[in-house]
């Protein structure tokens, strides 16, 4: 039986006992972690009740495993379970809050923060904050990482966005909505003020070593602090560019000189870099000697040498024998390594004419083709010009060649 001291001193505990508040639904509320069973979470709260984290509702913002016991953690109360004498809670959605909260004040400030895309379409990248969906458009990407893709296949953009989903992206928030609802991020508006003093220090004439961001039929893009230039197929080598793949690969750095600054278009060079071919070879040989090299291509005009630096030297189907030439090919052969006098050489014009006949004396009793009179249009040096800078392209769908078309002069 209860004395009257016990008496005393139970009313004593019970009216200086801390009020018992019972958590409502919606509640935030901070506990400490009690204990962490995999993956579930076990929170005691406020030293009168025990709440319980499942799995589902941690969320992706938080390193499960820095968590540990004794460790304060704020959470939302989502209900109660009767039968387990436990609240039900979430720390996912509680750090929904807070996480909103952040992207307000980013918005208002322009701070920047980092994400990671967790989904791509043909239109961006998705973000997951803990459930608050979030969206990095194509148009908001930084030339680093936006999908230059030939012709414009949605496909291929949608490979290439896939990549970047274990990118850590640096981005400002430039739409959200009081519900979280659409949140819009920017990874150029992240690099704006980076870009913009790159930008003002760029001078034409600079040699820089930027990163290949893209690589097209008509050449290669270099980014660099959120700057972008083009390396036209034209200035990638002195010789003639098929395949702009063959000089370089996404994602490796290459030294380029900047030949152009058109407001924020970039032109840029890598062929500059480097020797004329034609001045290096004009100091090796002159006209009279003998030269030798494999053929590279024929064409009607009459058979091309592949020399040094990449120059096309032509044998004119004139010069390839004293008597009729039917067929080139029953005299030369592509890859075949012939000698040929150099006939007529014009490093300023880019041209450089060789014979194989100039090199045995002609028969006797054979008699040469006359040269054809002239005739009206183009001469015959002309287009012989147009064969020589004549670059072999495969063929496209007219709606791929107009869409690479567009993308080149929107630059």
């Amino acid at each position: 039986m209860a004395t009257k001291a016990d008496m005393t001193l139970f009313k004593e505990l019970f009216e200086n006992s801390p009020e018992i508040q019972y958590p409502k639904e919606g509640d935030v509320i901070t506990g400490t972690i009690e204990k962490i069973e995999k993956k579930n979470i076990l929170v005691n709260v406020n030293n009168q009740f025990t709440g319980l984290v499942i799995s589902k509702e941690l969320g992706n913002s938080v390193d499960f495993d820095a968590l540990a016991a004794g460790q304060p953690i704020d959470v939302m109360v989502l209900g109660d379970s009767v039968e387990r004498g436990l609240l039900i809670l979430s720390l996912k959605r509680a750090n929904q809050i807070k996480s909103l909260n952040t992207l307000n004040s980013n918005f208002e400030s322009g701070e920047v923060m980092t994400v990671r895309a967790t989904e791509a379409n043909k239109g961006g990248l998705l973000v997951d904050i803990d459930g608050l969906k979030g969206f990095i458009p194509v148009s908001q990407l930084t030339p680093l990482h936006y999908p230059r893709v030939e012709g414009a296949d949605p496909e291929k953009i949608l490979e290439h966005l896939n990549s970047l989903l274990t990118v850590d992206f640096q981005v400002r928030v430039i739409n959200v909505d009081d519900g979280g609802k659409k949140i819009i991020f920017s990874e150029k508006a992240a690099m704006e003020e980076q870009r913009t003093k790159a930008l003002e220090t760029l001078k034409e004439g600079d040699i820089v070593e930027w990163v290949v961001s893209g690589i097209l039929s008509y050449g290669l893009f270099v980014t660099f602090d959120g700057l972008e230039g083009l390396v036209h197929v034209s200035e990638i080598d002195w010789g003639h560019v098929n395949n702009p793949g063959k000089f370089a690969k996404v994602g490796m750095k290459v030294k380029v000189k900047v030949i152009g600054l058109d407001s924020e278009k970039i032109s840029l060079s890598i062929k500059q870099l480097k020797d004329n071919p034609w001045d290096v070879l004009s100091k090796k040989v002159k006209t009279g000697d003998t030269i030798k090299a494999p053929i590279s291509r024929i064409s009607q005009f009459g058979a091309f040498m592949d020399l040094d630096g990449g120059i096309q030297g032509l044998i004119h189907l004139s010069e390839i024998s004293h008597g009729v030439v039917k067929d080139i090919r029953e005299h030369v052969k592509v890859g075949e390594e012939v000698e040929a006098k150099i006939i007529n050489f014009e490093p300023n014009k880019k041209r450089i004419g060789l014979s194989l006949k100039a090199l045995t004396p002609a028969p006797e009793g054979v008699k040469e083709d006359a040269k054809p009179a002239a005739k009206e249009g183009p001469s015959e040096e002309d287009k012989i010009d147009a064969e020589v800078a004549k670059k072999p392209v495969a063929k496209k769908a007219p709606a791929k060649k107009t869409a690479a078309k567009k993308e080149e002069e929107s630059k």
